[in-house]
């Protein structure tokens, strides 16, 4: 017994020995090879994590994925940094460039699911979909002889079945209302495009209004579309709506606050530690040099589209109208890694023509406090008063036309400020959108009465003016929120809360019957910013 004991314990000696041999082997050899090919100091921290990551991967007592040990670091590392630097895997980058690239590639279908079904909201117009034959209200319940209907699949793995590579095929098997059976579609993949233009109409005689959603690859020439529409309709002055959107690409940025400036105007300026200050400016070409200009934001409109309206505002061009923006004013530089994953990574701030940062204060690695930053803006009531909110001399800057104050500080503040409405969008009409009560339930309607109302209303302005949201569908929402036990607090609550939510309603049944621009036609008529610059027009 003290014999095995002994070769034991002489074996464990060995092993650690040789830990130790190669050990002395990964801190020599990379000192020669890795320092002569990545220019490393010897006592350099790169040089620290290569050993680091050696040193575990052959080392260790237990397998590693080294693979998720590299990515790990990164998003380690990248933590430490500001609120935007980031670093996505090769599938998380395709998904985030899709909606800006302008394009993806399926079968081109907007859809909803509906219980564990997957219901066609509208195919794409001239869409390998509609190409076929598939239409509106139809459930897709099998893609390739395999059902997706009935069996919770996730609405993530719905999409990959549906979408692949251009000019591949898919057989699709459909219900539709009112046929026995379920028909059978093949189709054909091809280029969807992704529009990044939410609404384009006239609100009122010889007044425009464009709703940007996202600045992306096609957004210039989606919005130059919009207006020569517009002009020919009799369009003298605009509204850019930019609430809610989130920003996307500079340059479509700069190509659109280039059409509303004159030559050689100042459109936004980059500059970094090691990056030189680099100008961005108007080259005289814009098509919309005259007339009134509204530009609306809110607390969520960001990046890209504070470009705009800083220009916009700081250039004296237009009035700036609604509540604070986000402030986010950090340039990311994308960095392509082999095997298709990105770090986007900070490199410039940007700053509007008058010298203000957009980007508004934060701590480094600390993402979860810049995440409160809107839900402080409620606390201390930054939303719903003007007055709330107090800048320091150090922050003043002046307009470069009529040397208006506009103050720095992070994001954009509006010349004219439009309150948080709390009495439209009460707690109650609050929980049943964030539950999907109404959305369901519209979708539900929908799905009953599409044909009928397509005969009743053959065009939205028939449909605008004399459609009711029926009783019976608002009181299916409230029922189902009730079920969940989310009631009103009151009787005073359920009636404030009714305008609006048959006003959502009828906004979602227009849109499903013809188009988001629809959709926006009717919720504008109560949204509180878009009423203020419609009233300062007059």
């Amino acid at each position: 017994m003290k014999k095995e004991l002994y070769k034991t314990d002489r074996t464990h000696a060995f092993l650690y020995g040789m830990t130790w041999v190669i050990l002395f082997l990964l801190l020599s050899f990379p000192q020669a090879i890795k320092a002569q090919q990545l220019n490393f100091g010897y006592n350099s921290p790169m040089r620290k994590m290569v050993l680091a990551e050696m040193a575990i991967t052959n080392l260790y007592v237990d397998s590693v994925d080294e693979k998720k040990l590299a990515e790990d670091g990164i998003r380690g590392m990248i933590e430490q940094l500001d609120p935007h630097s980031s670093y996505s895997t090769a599938k998380e980058t395709k998904e985030m460039n899709e909606p800006l690239q302008g394009s993806f590639e399926g079968i081109g279908v907007q859809f909803n699911m509906v219980k564990d079904t997957l219901l066609v909201i509208q195919p794409v117009v001239n869409g390998p979909s509609e190409r076929v034959g598939i239409l509106a209200g139809d459930r897709i319940v099998s893609v390739n002889d395999t059902a997706i209907a009935g069996v919770k699949m996730s609405k993530e793995d719905i999409m990959k079945r549906l979408r692949g590579a251009k000019g591949s095929k898919v057989r699709l098997g459909v219900v539709r209302r009112g046929i026995a059976g379920i028909l059978k579609f093949t189709v054909v993949r091809d280029k969807i495009p992704v529009k990044t233009l939410d609404a384009a109409y006239m609100i009122r005689p010889h007044v425009g209004y464009i709703r940007i959603g996202s600045f992306g690859v096609t957004t210039y020439n989606e919005f130059m579309k919009a207006v020569e529409t517009l002009k020919a309709s009799g369009m003298k002055d605009l509204i850019l709506d930019l609430q809610e959107n989130g920003g996307g690409y500079l340059m479509a940025a700069v190509q659109i606050a280039n059409e509303f400036l004159h030559n050689s105007d100042l459109i936004v300026y980059t500059q970094g530690r090691k990056v030189p200050r680099q100008d961005y400016c108007a080259d005289g070409s814009g098509r919309l040099l005259d007339g009134k200009v509204f530009v609306l934001i809110n607390e969520y409109t960001a990046s890209a589209a504070e470009i705009v309206t800083g220009a916009i505002q700081d250039q004296d061009r237009g009035t700036v109208v609604g509540r604070r923006s986000f402030g986010k004013g950090l340039v990311q530089r994308p960095i392509d890694l082999p095997d298709g994953s990105m770090i986007r990574l900070t490199i410039a701030h940007y700053f509007t023509p008058s010298g203000r940062c957009i980007q508004k204060p934060y701590k480094k690695g600390d993402a979860i406090d810049y995440a409160m930053d809107i839900e402080k803006r409620f606390e201390h009531g930054e939303l719903y008063s003007a007055d709330s909110i107090h800048f320091a001399d150090s922050l003043k800057y002046y307009t470069l036309r009529k040397h208006r104050v506009v103050y720095g500080g992070g994001g954009i503040m509006p010349d004219v400020f439009v309150p948080l409405d709390t009495t439209q969008y009460t707690k109650f009409l609050r929980q049943m959108a964030a539950r999907s009560y109404i959305i369901n339930a519209n979708l539900k309607y929908i799905d009953v009465n599409r044909k009928q109302l397509k005969k009743q209303f053959a065009t939205f302005n028939d449909f605008n003016a004399r459609f009711e949201v029926p009783q019976s569908l608002i009181d299916d929402v409230v029922q189902a929120a009730e079920k969940d036990k989310i009631k009103p607090k009151d009787l005073q609550e359920l009636q404030a809360t009714l305008p609006q939510l048959r006003r959502q309603l009828k906004a979602l049944i227009a849109r499903d019957l013809w188009d988001m621009s629809e959709y926006f036609q009717v919720i504008n008529e109560t949204n509180p910013i878009v009423v203020k610059a419609v009233g300062l027009l007059k």
